[in-house]
């Protein structure tokens, strides 16, 4: 697992536009809020990623970025994005690769079945690519404004 102080580790993956998108496109511009989520469409992820597009203003005036990261493919990440009217980038990792990087998957009995999954967890990349919050096991509801109070308190 990850912890606080640790340089970010590096990734790039294609957006909904299938755009693809590199954690160091942000360094020394912004800060990353990075949250891995489970699956579109489903009522925790939706909850989570509509609270982080309503909150995408106080974000940007804190020179922050938020990116959302589940293993569900860029056709559905759009529909995702267009059925609910995010604006929160939503990255594709469908092999997998960044979610074991920063040790999101666990094992999960799901009716019956034991599957990996990812497990909300949210890490926040400061702009010199260090991570300052490293957020494993979260809850949905009220999370996007957790977060936000955390990237209040970094320094600017």
């Amino acid at each position: 697992m990850l912890r606080a102080g640790q340089p970010a580790p590096q990734f790039t993956l294609p957006d909904a536009d299938m755009e693809m998108v590199s954690l160091a496109d942000y360094r020394d511009r912004m800060n990353v809020v990075l949250y891995f989520y489970p699956k579109d469409d489903t009522p925790g992820c939706t909850r989570e990623a509509i609270d982080f597009s309503d909150l995408e203003n106080e974000f940007t005036e804190l020179r922050t970025i938020v990116l959302g990261v589940s293993r569900d493919d860029c056709l559905s990440h759009g529909a995702f994005r267009d059925k609910h009217g995010l604006s929160v980038r939503l990255l594709s990792d469908a092999d997998s690769e960044v979610c074991e990087t920063y040790s999101v998957l666990q094992e999960k009995e799901i009716e019956g079945k034991r599957r990996v999954g990812i497990s909300r967890s949210t890490f926040i990349v400061d702009r010199q690519g260090v991570l300052r919050h490293v957020l494993y096991g979260v809850k949905s509801a009220g999370h996007a404004h957790e977060v936000l109070e955390l990237v209040r308190r970094m320094k600017k």
